[in-house]
Order: structure tokens, then C-alpha cells, then sequence
């Protein structure tokens, strides 16, 4: 592979890519290679961090906490506004390195970075909402009041999905709240990392507030996850990476936001070109790396030929090519391991006699082998891995039932609970479809991806799709801890 310093039509980094850590850029003995995954390029080398570094990352943020714990709420509001518009100043900056570091397309990734900076703002609005409450009391004496005050050293784990928001949506309202932050990003997207954390600084944020430590999750991120000194942990990513977080660090308040195979349901009386258009979207979309993505669609026999037709139609729009390059709309898979299991499910659902509509194969023409196509697949049972894993490819799997009772069989017949979209005319079956299906998000006539980042987002309980609620208030009451204060009032009764 060849080095290069400077991305197709990119932006390099002021300085090499570095640990941040109370404050200062810091680099690190043992390196590891960002890699362009449309070109397969080395574009930079990163840091690959030491247990010993993650520690010095929690001393600086333990350091840090008690200062800015006191800090004036409205001065940390204040802060996330700065921090808000120096990502916007940087948008196209950010925008281009994560293209270049991810693949997807940069009118994806533009997006991605504008909403990061809403993710701030939206923080400084609502922390300065977010209270606590005076409670009755049988006791006449009582004055019951509750508070709200920071957990301490937050522990933020994040993948590369989507390496610019996700992590957004846990710092944004982490130190709105008062809480200081040691954040371990996916080695793979490590790059724009950096670039979001340049942004950061740049706004004023006191030393130690957020540190950054670039390194792998078995190593950076566990020493993380198990340090007496980070009081809870938020994760986004993989059900069965969730679960070794869940146990390492076992006893610490968790938030985690884990996989999903949602089911797109499409009744006989939906408006078919909107089911379509919702599914195909929510399948499509960054290649598919989605954890709320169309994961398979069950349709209504009567009308599944149909719509495949009209899945099949949105599908041929789709071009796939270097996400810099004008009239591209999807661009690769970030790594060698999803490209692997895409084409495993697929070929798997081949093997047992499912039918490929449209697409299906990778692309290694048009550059590196992370390509994929764009594939509608018929036919699919429930057996089958594509059916029941989490694919995270540009794969949409079609099952067709035969009535209501059929339907959410095959909707709950699942270990995942994240998000699900429900089509038909019947407002009322609507409703109860979404009532009887155990995931945090049911989407009645819309897709399994609509989501604002003010609304709460998590897995349903008993399933493999996480702990807690990422989300606007929802994510700032699961980063803060709350607490009962008495307050004796009568004098005569004196202190109890």
C-alpha cells in the first residue's frame, strides 16, 4: 500500500495524529495505520495507546472533575455553544477526513458533522432545563428535594460507524452535565477523531474535561472500563462487545447502545412506494452500517412481489465509487471483517435457495475490495444468518407472511429489540403491532431509521440491542446521579 500524508481532495492534520490528554497533544511510542478503505491507502499513522496511557487519560480527567462539577451550569452551556460553532467553522475540514478514513460519501459525512454541532447546542439548551424536583413528605418537619450532579469520570467507548455523532451524543451532554470524559474511538476511525477533538480545544474547554486515548478496545478501552477511577460507562457498538463491557465493568452504571437486525413490516393496505422508498433508504444508507438499518423486510404475501420490484427500482439508483467523487452515493464497507460476513450472510442465503434480485456481489474494481452492491434478496426464511444476525452491509432481505399473527411471529422471532418500522393504513393494527414488539423504537408508517437526536434511542429490554437511552434529556439523566436532600424545618422538632 502506498503512504501518502494528504487524502484525495482532503485536508491533512496540522500536526500528527496524537493522544489528547489533559490538555495536551501527546504521542505515543507504538503506532498503527489509518487506512482509506475506498483506495485501501495508508492516509496517516496513529497512536496505539498503552494501558499506562488510558490511566494517565483517567488521572487527567479525575484531576479535572471537581472544577468542573463547579463550574456554573451556564458556563458550561456557554462552552458547548463555542464548541458548537468551531465545528461548524471546521465542517468541511472534519467532513473530508471522515470520508476519506470511513468511506461513506461526503454529502453523508457533511451531514454527519452538522449534526454533531447541533448535538452541542441541543446541550446547552437543556442543561439549563434539567433539575430536580420538591417532593411531599408525610413527615411535616421535611423539606424533600432532589438533585442532579455528575457521575464524575465518564468511561466513552465509541465505533466507527458513525465516528463523528455517536460520539457527540455521549460528550455533548457529558460535560454539559459536569461530567470529565476519557473517550476511546474505534481504531479505524481514529483519524477524524482527532479532527473533532482539534475543533473541541479549540473552543476553550478546560484541560482534562475531554481526553482523548486512540488505541485498541482490548487494550486502551479496557483499562478503561475496569479503572476504580471512572465512575460509569457509555458504548456504542456490537452486541457481543457490549456484553464483555458489560462485564469488566461489572458494578458501574452502564449506557449502551448495541446492534439491531430490525424488521421493516409492510401490510397489504401500506402505501407501497413509501414502504419502499423507507426501507431501501434505511438499508442503503452509509452502506448499510447502521445499527437501526433496515436489517430484513417482512411483507404481506399479497404484496411482496410488488414492492421487491420497487425495492429492486431503488436499488439500480444507487451508484457505488469513491465518496469524493460527484454522483457517488454509497461508497465501501470501512473494513475486511464486515465486507466478510456481507458476503458470508449472502451467500448463505444463496446456499438455501433464496433468490438475489439485484445485486449481490462485491465490487473489487472499483478499487478496493470493501465494495459491495447494493442487493435485494427474495425468499428469505427465517433460518437463514441474514434473517437472523446483524448483516451491516447494503443488504435488504425479504420474507413474506401471511397474516398479522404470521408477521409478528417473524418480528419477534429475533434476539435484538433496537428499532423496527411498521407500514400500513390501519392506524389502529399499527399501534398494536408496535405495542407487541419488545424494541426501544417502533416507527408506525415510517422506517426503522427516523430518528432526532432529542428523542430517546436504545434497545428494548430482554434483547441483545443495549442498556439505557441515548438522547437529548434522556442521555443527561443517565450521565448524572440522583440525589434525595432532606432538609428538617421545624425548629422545635430540631435536627434529625
Amino acid at each position: 500500500m502506498k503512504e501518502t500524508k494528504e487524502m484525495d481532495g482532503g485536508y491533512a492534520m496540522k500536526d500528527a495524529p496524537a493522544n489528547f490528554i489533559g490538555g495536551e497533544w501527546q504521542t505515543e511510542p507504538e503506532t498503527m495505520a489509518a487506512v482509506n478503505p475506498a483506495t485501501g491507502e495508508i492516509i496517516a499513522q496513529l497512536p496505539r495507546s498503552s494501558r499506562e496511557t488510558a490511566q494517565r487519560a483517567v488521572a487527567a480527567a479525575k484531576t479535572a472533575a471537581p472544577a468542573w462539577a463547579d463550574m456554573p451550569v451556564f458556563k458550561r452551556a456557554a462552552i458547548c455553544v463555542a464548541i458548537a460553532s468551531a465545528i461548524d467553522a471546521a465542517q468541511e475540514k472534519i467532513a473530508r477526513i471522515l470520508s476519506a478514513e470511513q468511506g461513506k460519501v461526503l454529502a453523508e459525512a457533511i451531514g454527519e458533522v452538522g449534526k454533531a454541532a447541533d448535538g452541542f447546542r441541543l446541550a446547552s439548551e437543556l442543561v439549563k432545563q434539567l433539575g430536580g424536583q420538591t417532593l411531599p413528605a408525610e413527615d411535616p418537619t421535611k423539606l424533600v428535594m432532589t438533585i442532579r450532579q455528575p457521575r464524575g469520570v465518564y468511561g466513552v467507548i465509541t465505533p466507527w460507524n458513525f465516528p463523528v455523532n455517536i460520539p457527540v451524543e455521549y460528550l455533548a451532554p457529558g460535560i454539559a452535565t459536569g461530567n470529565t470524559i476519557v473517550w476511546v474511538p474505534a481504531p479505524s476511525t481514529s483519524l477524524v477523531a482527532c479532527a473533532l477533538m482539534e475543533a473541541i480545544d479549540s473552543a476553550g474547554l478546560p484541560a482534562g474535561v475531554i481526553n482523548l486515548v486512540i488505541g485498541e478496545g482490548a487494550t486502551a478501552g479496557d483499562a478503561v472500563v475496569v479503572h476504580p477511577d471512572v465512575a460509569a460507562i457509555g458504548f456504542t457498538g456490537s452486541a457481543a462487545t457490549g456484553r464483555k463491557i458489560a462485564e469488566r465493568g461489572a458494578g458501574k452504571p452502564l449506557l449502551l447502545e448495541l446492534g439491531g437486525n430490525g424488521p421493516v413490516i409492510v401490510f397489504e393496505d401500506a402505501d407501497l412506494d413509501a414502504a419502499a422508498a423507507a426501507a431501501a433508504g434505511g438499508a442503503f444508507f452509509n452502506a448499510g452500517q447502521v445499527c437501526a438499518a433496515t436489517g430484513r423486510v417482512l411483507a404481506h404475501q399479497s404484496i411482496a412481489e410488488s414492492l421487491c420490484e420497487k425495492l429492486v427500482a431503488h436499488a439500480q439508483k444507487h451508484v457505488l465509487g469513491d465518496p469524493f467523487h460527484q454522483g457517488t452515493s454509497m461508497g465501501p464497507l470501512n473494513n475486511a471483517n464486515v465486507a466478510a460476513k456481507v458476503k458470508e450472510h449472502v451467500d448463505d442465503a444463496i446456499a438455501q435457495g433464496a433468490k438475489v434480485l439485484y445485486g449481490g456481489k462485491p465490487r473489487p474494481d472499483l478499487g478496493s475490495g470493501l465494495f459491495f452492491e447494493p442487493t435485494i434478496i427474495a425468499g428469505v426464511t427465517r433460518e437463514m444468518r441474514i434473517n437472523r444476525e446483524e448483516t451491516f452491509g447494503p443488504i435488504v432481505p425479504v420474507l413474506a407472511f401471511k397474516d398479522e399473527a404470521e408477521a409478528l411471529d417473524l418480528a419477534l422471532d429475533s434476539e435484538y429489540g433496537l428499532s423496527v418500522g411498521v407500514f400500513t393504513a390501519d392506524v389502529a393494527r399499527g399501534v398494536s403491532v408496535a405495542k407487541a414488539i419488545p424494541a426501544g423504537i417502533v416507527n408506525v408508517n415510517a422506517g426503522s431509521t427516523w430518528w432526532e437526536i432529542h428523542l430517546p434511542f436504545g434497545g428494548g429490554t430482554g434483547t441483545k440491542s443495549g442498556i439505557g437511552r441515548l438522547g437529548g434529556v434522556h442521555t443527561m439523566e443517565a450521565m448524572t446521579e440522583l440525589k434525595m436532600i432532606t432538609v428538617t424545618i421545624d425548629r422545635k422538632a430540631g435536627v434529625a
